[in-house]
């Protein structure tokens, strides 16, 4: 079955994955879309057993469906391999009541290598198949995590360059620094005065500016993105919920069909997304819990229809989190809309003039699966410094914001379904909150020191992303105001 992608707010023009993939995002601003979302051709218990690679062939054959199967193989070798520090790429760790799934043994130590390692080979391979000779320009807004994973993916790829943004004064010391120190002569990184907020409606102005893309094809550029508005990181993501879900079928810790809640912290909306679509394609799970910061627009979107951005931007120990403006809930808008570009496209609009929109309660109804939840700075540390001290495991912020959210959504419905807790991060990462949750003396100490500190503490190692970061050089020092972006691209283009 040949699966095709349509913008959210388009006239209903249909393309491939691999035209959606190089475009990034639609000309109109929508995000592409699937057509349909392909049942599983297999039942679910014939994925147990499989390893990563095979889950990702299974999965991707089936959204990607003008990729030969050669093409994706290829795809896939080239993406997961020894980048990552475990053969089996995204291992369950069971502790404190729950699975949780370590989405950060890649080169980035984040979740958004699961997607990124990928990405690039997906991009070249939809390059060289629609015969296309300019040079992608991949641009990319990040709130930590994204840019110094898509950075490291198409460093010195042939064909493309990279231009990430990111907020200057609302990432972690060790996110900056993993940015700002990356290599590649096709990578540029700008720190914005803004928030990523800003960032994100910045490149999508850019992609979306007529006269840009005209300068830019004169010149033999294309634009495409690494962001989840992009299908082509998305779709990889719906491999690491099947591969979850058939790791405890494998290991005999859940039986064939029961059903599993999956916990997902949330900003963009694009991790807890690709479990919706893994659910629509036949995954057994019960309940989708959304774990919000102190950013909670979609707790307070879940709880009431509304989504109202009008509030302030809170910068909190979960960087990759505080965000307004969730770019990916477009999508699930408009299938519950009954995949209704008219009504998206409207609701969009709303969202840009006046800052919120209301959903109808006919679209309500089929949220049934979401629950919402949030989790405060103090229950964040809280959680970082329980989850420790009563399993010895070790959670960075992020995924102590999962962790508390659905610890209190476990209290509250006696829900004691099995739950997958998507672990985003390496508490290396975010090493100065979670030394603090610890209790280890931070006064007067560098990131650095403190990564020193945590390691003696705890026993785990430090991984090579990050002790290689204290003497690699600078290259990346260039900040900008959010209405410079524009000019900051040209000039690393030539422009």
């Amino acid at each position: 079955m040949e699966i095709l992608y349509q913008s959210t707010r388009g006239n209903g023009e249909r393309i491939t994955a691999s035209q959606a993939i190089l475009n990034g995002i639609a000309t109109d601003g929508g995000l592409y879309v699937p057509t349909q979302v392909p049942a599983f051709d297999r039942p679910v218990s014939a994925f147990a057993g499989l390893s990563y690679k095979e889950t990702a062939f299974a999965v991707l054959k089936q959204f990607l469906t003008d990729y030969t199967d050669e093409e994706l193989t290829a795809c896939i070798d080239g993406a997961y391999n020894d980048k990552f520090d475990t053969p089996k790429i995204a291992p369950l760790h069971e502790a404190a009541g729950a699975f949780y799934l370590e989405l950060y043994h890649g080169p980035t130590i984040a979740f958004k290598d699961m997607a990124l390692s990928i990405l690039p080979h997906l991009m070249t391979t939809a390059a060289r198949k629609s015969g296309l000779t300019d040079e992608i320009v991949i641009l990319t807004a990040t709130s930590g995590d994204t840019g110094k994973a898509a950075l490291e993916g198409f460093a010195d790829v042939p064909g493309t360059r990279i231009v990430v943004f990111y907020p200057k004064h609302g990432v972690s010391a060790i996110q900056e620094r993993q940015m700002v120190t990356q290599k590649g002569d096709n990578t540029c990184v700008i720190g914005i005065e803004g928030n990523f907020d800003d960032a994100q409606t910045g490149v999508k102005r850019i992609f979306t500016d007529e006269g840009v893309r005209k300068t830019l094809a004169d010149k033999g550029f294309r634009f495409s993105s690494a962001n989840s508005i992009n299908i082509g990181r998305l779709v990889p993501q719906i491999v690491y919920y099947v591969y979850s879900y058939a790791t405890l079928l494998a290991e005999k810790k859940i039986k064939d069909g029961e059903p599993v809640n999956i916990v997902v912290p949330t900003g963009n909306f694009g991790n807890i997304l690709a479990a919706y679509y893994a659910m629509q394609m036949g995954l057994p799970v019960r309940k989708l819990v959304c774990a919000s910061n102190e950013n909670k627009v979609l707790y307070d979107f879940f709880g009431t229809g509304t989504y109202d951005r009008n509030r302030p931007f809170i910068l909190t120990s979960s960087p990759s989190m505080d965000i307004l403006i969730s770019s990916n809930l477009e999508r699930l808008i408009y299938h519950i809309a009954g995949d209704n570009a008219e009504t998206d496209r409207a609701l969009m609009a709303k969202l840009l003039s006046e800052g919120k929109y209301a959903i109808t309660d006919s679209m309500r109804e089929k949220l049934s699966m979401f629950v919402g939840g949030f989790a405060t700075e103090e229950e964040t540390k809280e959680e970082i410094a329980r989850v420790y001290r009563e399993a010895g495991y070790l959670i960075d912020t992020h995924t102590a914001v999962a962790s508390a959210v659905y610890r209190r959504y476990r209290e509250q419905s006696g829900d004691e379904t099995p739950a997958i807790i998507a672990s985003t991060a390496s508490p290396y990462k975010f090493t100065r909150a979670v030394t603090e949750a610890l209790g280890i003396e931070t006064q007067g100490a560098d990131d650095f020191a403190l990564v020193g500190r945590l390691s003696e503490k705890t026993g785990i190692p430090v991984p090579a992303a990050v002790s290689s970061l204290e003497t690699a050089s600078i290259r990346h020092d260039t900040v900008c105001e959010v209405e410079e972006m524009e000019d900051g691209v040209k000039r690393f283009l030539g422009i």
